[in-house]
Formats: structure tokens, sequence, C-alpha cells
């Protein structure tokens, strides 16, 4: 119980009172509770490869990012898209619906759908994963040679959130 209090005061201890602000209706998950909020700090690896015009572009690989509770590392998201949990839990997810980041620079908000869980700790009834208040993460430019792999930083704030 303490934990759901303490989370509303972390968002907004952490910045702009964005997550304060009703989400857009893409990403919102009405009737969902907060198990678990953390911030997120990393990179978004992009490939060089040839698209369906035969031009190259970059294209996402997977994200790599450190997981943030209060300043101390408590876990990692990693391609699939997944999370991990220092306490062993954790969940994969698709995508179900995304909203525009803050600025062009910025990836957009997501909502994803829990497919996978693995362990039994604090991310173990999650079934829907937001990302929102993100800062950077787009990778703009032109790619000359394909394989070539490039990062861009970015940070975002994720929630975890259970059905009731």
């Amino acid at each position: 119980m303490s934990i759901k209090l303490a989370v509303p005061c972390l968002l907004l201890l952490a910045g702009p009172a964005v997550a304060a602000d009703p989400l857009p209706d893409a990403i919102a998950a009405p009737g969902e509770s907060i198990v678990l909020s953390v911030h997120a700090e990393g990179a978004q690896v992009y490939e060089c490869k040839a698209g369906t015009d035969g031009k190259l572009a970059w294209t996402f690989r997977e994200p790599i990012a450190t997981l943030l509770s209060e300043g101390k590392t408590i876990g990692r998201h990693y391609a699939g898209p997944n999370w991990e949990h220092a306490d062993g839990s954790a969940v994969a997810a698709k995508a179900a619906g995304n909203a525009p980041g803050t600025t062009a620079a910025d990836i957009p908000w997501l909502k994803l759908e829990v497919t996978a869980h693995r362990g039994s700790g604090v991310l173990a009834p999650v079934t829907t994963v937001q990302r929102i208040n993100t800062h950077g993460g787009k990778l703009d430019g032109s790619c000359d040679k394909a394989g070539d792999f490039k990062s861009a930083p970015y940070s975002a704030d994720y929630v975890f959130l259970k059905k009731g």
C-alpha cells in the first residue's frame, strides 16, 4: 500500500507534473492500477538497412536501458521489448498504442500489452506497460553503409500496471 502512495509523489518530484495530466487516449489504461513506476536511462539502437525503396535508412533495432528507482538501479530494459526487475521477475510486451513525444526529437509515448511473464516478483501481475515522459531517442540523418549501428540516448518513465 505504501508503494502505491509513494509513486505519485515520485512522479511529481521527477520533473514536470506531466503524469498528473490525463494521458492521451491512445495510451491510457482505464481500470488498471499502478504496480511500479521507474525511470529509464539508455539508448535506442538503430541499424542501417535498405528500405522497400532500396534506399538506406536508419531502422530501429532495440532499446538498451537501465531502470532506476530513487537513483538506484533496479532492473533493465532490452530487446523484445523486455523489462527485467532485480528480483528476477520480467515481462515481455507488444505495442498496443502510441502518442507523439513532446518534441520532434522524442520517441513516442507507448502503451504495451504484456505477452509473457517470468518469475514471481514485483512484475508478476503486470498486464500493461506505459512509456511516458520520453526525452530523445530519435535518430535522424542518412546512413551510408548497410549493417552500421548507431545509438540515440533517451530517457523515459515506464509505468507498470495491472487490471483492477
